[in-house]
């Protein structure tokens, strides 16, 4: 189902959002996260971020490092290190400290390196977030 490197990969992230799975709304965490399915609206993460190659994902991303093996129509914008994996499609502006192209990732919009980009800000600190359970 997985291959090994998609299992270390997935082991790393905190919060998982399955292929099949569809999204409207913004996500913001300051822990790892994985997409697979589709998720429409902002990502904001004080962490990594990896789109897998069925993610699909119409909206900004702000993250610390991101890795996209999937599609995003939005502007992309990370502080560290932002690698655009084999197959992968951008649609967006690019804005990074470094950035890795593998054989077969395509982008189009304008690219940004080198340059330090703001802290990435949460809405709301954790303690603020009301709880699911909290609504039963």
């Amino acid at each position: 189902m997985f291959s090994k490197a998609e299992t270390h990969s997935m082991a790393e992230s905190n919060t998982i959002i399955g292929k099949g799975t569809t999204l409207d709304g913004n996500i913001e965490s300051s822990d790892n996260l994985r997409v697979e399915g589709t998720l429409k609206g902002v990502i904001k993460t004080k962490s990594k971020i990896v789109l897998g190659a069925s993610a699909v994902v119409e909206g900004d991303i702000y993250a610390r490092n991101a890795e996209v093996q999937g599609t995003v129509k939005g502007k992309l914008e990370v502080t560290e290190l932002l690698i655009l994996g084999e197959g992968c499609k951008v649609q967006g502006d690019i804005v990074t400290n470094k950035l890795e192209v593998r054989d077969g990732a395509s982008f189009n919009g304008d690219c940004s390196m080198g340059v330090k980009t703001k802290e990435i800000r949460l809405e709301k600190s954790p303690t603020e977030t009301p709880s699911l359970m909290a609504a039963n």
